[in-house]
């Protein structure tokens, strides 16, 4: 899964594409749409996806693009939970995904947003596994 030029924008919703970089802030690309629009940098900040990981049990961290796989490849034994669904639910999701991330430091929120991100990726077709991901997975077999 290639998280690479895929950002968050605070005060935006959603999910955007990288499209191009200013001195004073971003072209961002909406996913779904594909318009594209100027946000700068003095009102948003940028969170690049590739960039984000979730705290695990060993005080190690995994990131977001492992979640993301672990998310897809078990769909359809563990469906997908509501974002609006309730706190117990959610980390019983979380921990049939990602059995050792660390219940102190991983909020109820931070597990809503993966929730949000991976359902509207998932939509927008942005989620597939790599081809050399692909090839790693046909090695190992």
């Amino acid at each position: 899964m290639n998280l690479e030029n895929l950002i968050a924008v605070s005060g935006l919703p959603g999910i955007y594409r990288m499209a191009a970089n200013r001195s004073n802030g971003l072209i961002i690309e909406d996913l779904k749409t594909g318009k594209r629009r100027f946000a700068s940098s003095r009102k948003h900040q940028f969170t690049p996806l590739e960039s984000i990981a979730i705290y695990t049990d060993d005080g190690d961290s995994t990131e977001l693009k492992n979640v993301f796989r672990n998310m897809y490849e078990k769909l359809e034994e563990t469906p997908l939970v509501s974002q609006n669904a309730s706190s117990d639910e959610l980390h019983g999701y979380f921990s049939a995904i990602l059995p050792n991330y660390d219940r102190d430091r991983v909020f109820t929120g931070d597990i809503k947003k993966v929730v949000k991100w991976f359902a509207f990726l998932n939509e927008s077709g942005a989620l597939h596994p790599d081809e050399e991901e692909k090839a790693a997975g046909e090695e190992e077999e």
